[in-house]
């Protein structure tokens, strides 16, 4: 069995996960009419991914949020070609798409020591510009987290993420009765024995339409995007979020946590997940649980239960179902070592897919291999 020696979790304050910046490449430098001499380009300016980096600390750290890169050096007597200007680089965290203030995308930021030009300088005077320099460009652009983690809980309020996460580890999530039971996001380490780490993002929790932003709809979707594998959690009795809204079973609570990742993007429904069954201290708990491992096993002759705009396309597969109670500790210790097992099984078909699509690549190339 898998052995646990501790989970600690860092808890953002005042938390940022967007970031708008105004930015301008380097002026070039002038060129030198008499003798033909060419000015310098003005400096670019760069976003490069580095580890250990948070928004808020760039928005602390930059408060005019303003990124200049220097111009270029002019041509002279003693330098025709002028030198060009230092580039300016805006070091942000891993995981960070950039885009223009209007939406469009102008990269991903995956892996530390990833860059992206967002500004480039002028070009220096010369010849083909009758020895003029010409301006950097300038924009305003986003910086947009979307957190990278391995696992990211998925559930509609009160299901217990938080109240689970707490029985994990020693952590104290803000916890209340209201629609968003998370009050702000926050990335848990999981560390094992054998020093073997697993990140877990809980999220503000979703509520019916979220897709359609409603609540903090993409605030809450645009980070399960960029998690390896999904962890829903429901409450084995169901739940009904206020008096006027319909009660929905564990069952329903499944389907419309998949329909509302679907609508807002299919292909988070093909992300592995698991499910955690949570509260099971309550009374019927178990009878509850079996009528939901039935209903999981032929979805399509339940499917009826569900308003049919929100029948999802797909129906979720789960690698493993497992009930636990948030409160008396049952079923934490299975969850934890489920949550590993899986995670590895992803790894090794990952690996496994990766080296058949090479041996097939050699096997279509033998000239290749033989020269």
């Amino acid at each position: 069995m898998v052995q646990f020696s501790r989970i600690c979790f860092r808890k953002y304050g005042n938390f940022v996960d967007n970031l708008r910046l105004y930015v301008r490449g380097g002026s070039g430098g002038m060129g030198l009419p008499r003798l033909g001499g060419q000015g310098g380009h003005g400096g670019d300016v760069w976003v490069v991914a580095a580890k250990d980096l948070t928004l808020k600390r760039i928005k602390d750290k930059y408060p005019q949020k303003r990124f200049v890169a220097a111009a270029g050096a002019n041509s002279s007597v003693r330098a025709l070609r002028g030198l060009k200007g230092k580039d300016q680089e805006i070091e942000a965290p891993v995981g960070v798409t950039v885009t223009t203030d209007h939406g469009k995308v102008l990269g991903d930021l995956n892996a530390s020591g990833d860059r992206l030009l967002v500004a480039k300088g002028g070009q220096g005077g010369s010849f083909h510009s009758a020895f003029e320099p010409s301006k950097g460009k300038s924009k305003h652009i986003r910086l947009d987290l979307k957190l990278i983690a391995d696992l990211g809980l998925v559930g509609f309020p009160n299901a217990g993420k938080s109240s689970l996460l707490t029985a994990l580890s020693n952590a104290t999530p803000q916890i209340a009765s209201y629609a968003f039971t998370t009050i702000r996001p926050e990335i848990g380490k999981l560390t094992y024995k054998d020093h073997k780490q697993i990140s877990v993002a809980d999220l503000p929790g979703l509520i019916e339409g979220a897709h359609m932003n409603k609540g903090m709809g993409h605030k809450f979707l645009k980070h399960v995007e960029r998690t390896k594998q999904l962890l829903f959690v429901v409450d084995v009795c169901g739940f009904q979020l206020a008096s006027k809204t319909h009660f929905r079973s564990a069952f329903e609570a499944v389907q419309l946590l998949t329909k509302e990742l679907e609508l807002y993007k299919e292909e988070l429904v093909s992300k592995p997940a698991l499910l955690v069954v949570n509260k099971m201290d309550l009374p019927e708990a178990e009878d509850k649980l079996a009528e939901l491992k039935e209903q999981l096993q032929n979805p399509e002759e339940f499917a009826h239960v569900l308003p049919d705009d929100m029948v999802p396309k797909n129906w979720m597969n789960f690698s493993h179902v497992v009930p636990v109670s948030a409160v008396s500790g049952f079923g934490v210790e299975h969850l934890k070592t489920c949550i590993r097992e899986s995670l590895a099984e992803d790894d090794y078909m990952a690996t496994s897919t990766f080296h058949q699509d090479r041996l097939q690549a050699l096997r279509s190339q033998p000239h290749q291999l033989w020269g």
